[in-house]
């Protein structure tokens, strides 16, 4: 990659870390249900801009629901909780442990040694978090964030239906089936009476997070995202992701003053190997694999005629 290219991920590395921070503070008097639908119900016309994906309709609101309506539901409802953003953007990256588990058990794919090392790495961090939380961190915040992570792992194994398709492209028209979901249950959960007080009061925090969430972390993010996808093989441009809950992590720090205790940080970081191990680890084995055959087939002297 191209020292220019390179910064533009590093770049949506940064805008997405920074989301778990802005969304926090975004959700101060806000229901975190209807802030979901206020969302996504503001990126519904840049439809208007963006082709649909050439998906079956069913294959396209299955994703919105869980990629988008799932994990934000349960993330927003995390952060209002009290779980911390920082934490948050940590937690949330079990959803390549979700992925792995799920597509083995719905697509038959089974995992490889290697990664169910990786996996046992991530459920031994997420352990340590769980078990070595303060009385800052609720555990209602960290399983509501963890299943935020298995909505999102099972709309990884439902996009593989829409292999092709923009990730751009799917979130944009995703959001099409999340907005009024979001508001049924926002009315259902949070009561009529919180959605007509936080529409009458939506004031200037909510305001920025929404714009910064649609317009940044959306449309620019997914715009530079899929650009450099279209450019590089994804084993390139995809590790980049895991730098993200890193960003999340010190802006929550930074920012908002959280202050993490020792089991964040070992079980947080223990998460981070094991998703890398489950996300990186068949690459380079295969790379490494490669590289012996040609260093096996380059040492054997041809014999003479």
């Amino acid at each position: 990659m191209t020292p220019r290219h390179i910064a533009l991920a590093l770049l949506v590395v940064l805008i997405w870390g920074l989301n778990f921070v802005v969304i926090h503070e975004g959700l101060a008097g806000m229901p975190p249900l209807l802030f979901v639908a206020i969302r996504f119900a503001c990126i519904l016309p840049i439809m208007a801009f963006v082709p649909r994906p050439q998906v079956a309709w069913r294959d396209l609101a299955l994703v919105g629901l869980l990629m988008s309506a799932g994990q934000f539901g349960f993330l927003y409802s995390a952060m209002a909780a009290g779980l911390a953003s920082g934490l948050a953007s940590l937690i949330l990256q079990a959803q390549a442990l979700y992925t792995v588990v799920i597509a083995a058990a719905v697509l038959g794919e089974r995992p490889r040694p290697i990664q169910l090392m990786g996996m046992g790495i991530a459920v031994g961090g997420l352990f340590v978090v769980a078990l070595g939380r303060s009385g800052a961190t609720p555990l209602v915040g960290v399983l509501l964030c963890l299943a935020g992570a298995l909505s999102w792992g099972a709309g990884n194994v439902a996009s593989r239906r829409c292999a092709g398709a923009s990730g751009l492209g799917l979130t944009v028209w995703g959001s099409l089936f999340v907005p009024l979901p979001m508001l049924v249950l926002s009315l259902l959960i949070e009561g009529p009476g919180a959605v007509g007080d936080a529409l009458t009061h939506f004031g200037g925090a909510a305001i920025a997070s929404t714009a910064y969430t649609v317009i940044l972390a959306s449309l620019v993010g997914y715009t530079i995202w899929n650009g450099l996808m279209g450019i590089y093989p994804a084993s390139n441009v995809a590790p980049f992701t895991l730098l993200v809950p890193v960003v999340g992590f010190l802006a929550g720090w930074v920012f908002l003053g959280e202050r993490p205790n020792a089991a964040a940080f070992v079980g947080g970081a223990l998460l981070l190997v094991g998703v890398a191990v489950i996300v990186l680890g068949p690459r380079a084995l295969t790379r490494l694999g490669a590289r012996r055959q040609s260093s096996k087939r380059s040492s054997v002297t041809p014999s003479a005629p």
